[in-house]
């Protein structure tokens, strides 16, 4: 039993974790955000809404200046502060802000932003399993190695994960755009701006290592997702 309890610790550890970074998440959000009260953005995810057949999206501005924008576990829709101030000064359309908010929903519609705080909770759960091992076998230095083995391996793998989720994101934003009259172009042109933007050049780090695609690569495949979708069958 004894050789176990590493094991049976992490899964506590996960479970303690997932439940405190939900809360902290909800009580960090609640507390530096305000509803989203501009005209235009409100009629563009009105639209959305009746696409999606729902009466409302929830849409909030988090009071920070970084250009982003995020979902949260419980499915409410955020854009910084820096995001809506692009928008005022014109660097930045109303449809284009529509995108973000159309990617952030399909996170929440996937299941990523739940996972994403699942894997979260995961990955310090290997840490500490595998510094409660690798101190049993190698006394000294076993936490040493435990701290680089648990960055190696979660570090790739959730860039990984991450990649594959901003694609799916993208392709369930494309849809709800095309549908809700929208269209595609604005996701694009974003994207082209979106280095300039954030002021964090893509090639500045390796490729695999980025937890979000190129913003040339995300544009390629939106418009092969557009020329699979609108393809009559043969």
């Amino acid at each position: 039993m004894a050789a176990y309890a590493p094991i049976l610790l992490a899964i506590v550890y996960a479970m303690l974790m997932y439940a405190f970074s939900a809360w902290r998440t909800r009580r960090v959000l609640d507390a530096q955000s305000t509803p989203l009260r501009d005209p235009a953005l409100r009629r563009l995810t009105d639209r959305m809404a009746h696409a999606m057949g729902v009466d409302h999206i929830p849409v909030a501005i988090y009071e920070i200046e970084p250009v982003n924008g995020l979902a949260a576990p419980d499915g409410r829709i955020f854009l910084t502060r820096g995001f809506l101030n692009r928008y005022r000064s014109g660097e930045v359309t109303a449809e284009e802000l529509a995108s973000v908010i159309a990617h952030e929903l399909g996170h929440v519609a996937l299941g990523h932003t739940r996972r994403r705080m699942i894997d979260f909770s995961g990955q310090n759960a290997v840490f500490v399993s595998l510094v409660a091992l690798l101190l049993r076998a190698i006394p000294v230095i076993g936490p040493l190695i435990a701290v680089w083995l648990a960055n190696l391996i979660t570090t790739a793998l959730a860039a990984r994960l991450s990649r594959n989720d901003e694609y799916e994101a993208d392709a369930w934003a494309s849809a709800l755009l095309l549908k809700s009259g929208i269209g595609t172009a604005p996701q694009k042109s974003l994207f082209a701006k979106l280095e300039h933007l954030t002021g964090m050049p893509m090639g500045a780090v390796p490729a695999w290592l980025l937890s979000h695609p190129r913003s040339a690569e995300r544009i390629a495949a939106i418009e092969a997702n557009e020329a699979r979708w609108t393809t009559p069958n043969r």
